[in-house]
């Protein structure tokens, strides 16, 4: 039987949520992470967990058909693997970073310098695009103590919360890329495995489009409805069922997660009251 085998990192956060994700289309793993390859119960797929930066390329030498992995990786470490979906965990940004007391006056004040990174490809891109000829130094592990020990005059590397840049004299100046968790596979699946890929995306995309909306209830007087309706549009139009008191009605719609405080406030300005807000666990097209 034909399976697809998915690469995904073998501990931590990204494996956490990379399992999660799965598990919420509905996909069930055998034997956890504690084996290089776990199978599918339910669904003809097999798990191999590696380390983050192994991944593309065991799917370029064709071991693993598809990986998920941050797209900083993908980027860094790929030849020639398409993303397939973006999904919205394990976001991240990669900035350049240099000592508090310099003043950044853009992407020149690097000409001539040393820059210390892990992402030397990405960072090559960033400077062959502003034209600026600097030196890149490629270093693993700590790149945060590259200028306080004299190594560089500026680092380029992932920043989550800056304490760890601020901590060593060090401040972001400029954001390179801004990363998430994506899925990539090698171009040209067979046809078999591109069909299994096909049904996979099926399902992580209502997984993903549920986790981004809300499903919402509300009574409107009849004179608002018109103007409710304006508000939320829903996935075609609100659901309206009249009420058993004369002159109201019942609206049920869908609201995206970035604006749903925003419509909330014009949804009561209208004269909306007795809001339910559920979550929806799939939204299938």
């Amino acid at each position: 039987m034909t399976k697809l085998r998915i690469a995904i990192q073998k501990s931590g956060r990204l494996s956490e949520k990379s399992l999660q994700l799965l598990n919420d289309c509905g996909i069930s793993i055998s034997n956890g992470n504690r084996t290089l390859l776990a199978a599918g119960k339910n669904f003809p797929v097999e798990i191999l967990y590696l380390r983050d930066d192994d991944i593309p390329g065991y799917i370029e030498d064709e071991v693993a058909d598809v990986g998920i992995l941050g797209e900083n990786v993908v980027l860094e470490k790929s030849q020639g693997l398409q993303i397939v979906s973006r999904l919205g965990f394990a976001r991240c940004r990669m900035s350049l970073a240099i000592p508090r007391g310099e003043e950044y006056t853009g992407p020149q004040y690097l000409q001539g310098k040393r820059i210390a990174t892990s992402y030397p490809r990405i960072l090559k891109n960033f400077l062959q695009q502003k034209q600026v000829d600097a030196d890149i130094h490629e270093i693993l592990g700590s790149v945060e103590i590259a200028p306080s020990i004299g190594l560089s005059g500026a680092i380029f590397d992932i920043v989550s919360t800056g304490s760890t840049l601020l901590s060593n004299g060090l401040k972001e100046v400029d954001v390179v890329l801004k990363s998430e968790a994506v899925m990539v596979s090698r171009p040209q699946l067979d046809p078999e495995k591109q069909a299994i890929l096909d049904k996979l995306l099926f399902r992580v995309n209502a997984v993903l489009k549920a986790r981004n909306n809300r499903y919402v209830l509300l009574n409107a007087p009849n004179e608002s409805l018109e103007k409710i309706i304006s508000i939320i549009p829903g996935m075609k139009s609100p659901t309206v069922v009249p009420l058993a008191e004369e002159g109201w009605s019942a609206v049920h719609s869908v609201i995206s997660e970035d604006r749903f405080w925003e419509v909330i406030d014009q949804l009561k300005d209208a004269g909306a009251q007795g809001l339910l807000v559920i979550p929806i666990e799939k939204m299938v097209n």
